[in-house]
């Protein structure tokens, strides 16, 4: 049963990530309290402004470490106490990525700013920056230009369209001279 044991391995890799989540989550908080206590004092008063940053930058750290917690927690029969799903993988590329990216950004401008001072927050831009980069890349720019910048690269490069992955490993079987490949030239 691989996928039994696939479920298994997903879920311990979860139960530590989400362990490691947890306890990341309440040391910020104190850490991040502790330096404004100890090095900005003044920065604790609620007619701060930098009291209502630090509140409001709470929110996304809250709201994506409780979803990344909730999509990645196993679930139990209650009855027999075996595994029903694994939850989903906090290691997979994509949208759970950057929720991990944005919870981490978050913390370090958390402790950051309570250690070196409200311009420490300035980092958290690098959020709305990357986003338009990927906008740019993943939409706008082949939707203005017509076609995608890698696209580019490679007709420049040796006027040859690029293989497919299938074509590729067709390709390196033929080299290998492969049996089951009978020669045949690719477009």
């Amino acid at each position: 049963m691989a996928n039994a044991s696939a479920k298994r391995t997903t879920a311990s890799q979860n139960a530590a990530t989400i362990k490691s989540l947890r306890i990341g989550l309440i040391l910020v908080c104190v850490l991040s309290l502790l330096f404004r206590f100890l090095l900005r004092c003044g920065t604790l008063s609620p007619r701060r402004f930098s009291f209502w940053i630090y509140v409001f930058s709470m929110v996304p750290s809250v709201f994506l470490s409780q979803y990344l917690i909730r999509i990645g927690s196993p679930r139990h029969d209650p009855t027999t106490g075996t595994l029903i799903s694994a939850g989903e993988d906090l290691s997979r590329p994509g949208i759970i990525e950057w929720c991990f990216d944005v919870v981490y950004i978050t913390w370090v401008c958390q402790i950051g700013s309570g250690a070196f001072g409200q311009w420490f927050w300035w980092l958290y831009s690098i959020i709305p920056a990357y986003a338009m980069y990927k906008l740019w890349n993943s939409a706008l720019s082949p939707l203005l230009l017509g076609r995608s910048a890698s696209a580019d690269t490679t007709e420049e490069g040796d006027g040859k369209q690029p293989l497919s992955k299938r074509q590729e490993k067709l390709r390196k079987r033929g080299e290998r001279g492969d049996p089951r490949i009978r020669a045949q030239p690719l477009h």
